[in-house]
């Protein structure tokens, strides 16, 4: 049941990123046009910048559900198996308190941020775009929660996977 919970994650997450990716292609193609035709638009390269950093925080949390962010897999791999367990609960345990001071100090940062609004697009408050900083810290502790029964399970097979690639 955790895995297809995961595996729905997983698609959801993979359905934020595409949808953003579009939206930042389109936004830049739109861009390039109208600079062609000698009318910029003002708000081009600052929501360009915007789409560019919730693509990478929502990829993020995409790439922690394959478990594909960076670790040292082989060395954990050569660990005996108690050892190889303990590593992984310490590197689980580290990340997830990472994400946990990342969110709340995002978090925190919102409301300073309530009155500052972007240059090109003043109705915008800067607190709005800056969301994704919590967002995307829960998303990637959800996403290491539900990933940690695979991972031990890895980690006491021995595997170098155990910090690669969830599918395996």
């Amino acid at each position: 049941m955790l895995d297809e919970l995961r595996g729905r994650y997983e698609r959801l997450l993979e359905w934020i990123v595409i949808v953003l990716m579009a939206i930042l292609a389109i936004e830049v193609t739109v861009g390039v046009l109208f600079r062609t035709f000698g009318a910029s638009l003002v708000w081009y390269d600052e929501v360009a910048s915007i789409l560019l950093a919730w693509l990478t925080f929502y990829g993020s949390a995409l790439a922690a559900t394959k478990r594909a962010h960076i670790g040292c897999p082989e060395l954990v791999a050569m660990l005996p198996a108690g050892g190889r367990i303990g590593a992984r609960v310490l590197a689980e345990l580290l990340v997830i308190a990472f994400f946990l001071i990342v969110g709340w100090t995002g978090y925190s940062v919102l409301e300073v941020l309530t009155t500052d609004h972007l240059v090109s697009l003043p109705g915008v408050s800067v607190a709005w775009v800056q969301s994704v900083v919590p967002i995307s810290a829960a998303l990637i502790i959800l996403a290491e929660v539900l990933t940690l029964p695979l991972a031990l399970r890895q980690a006491r097979a021995g595997h170098a996977a155990a910090s690669g690639d969830a599918s395996h």
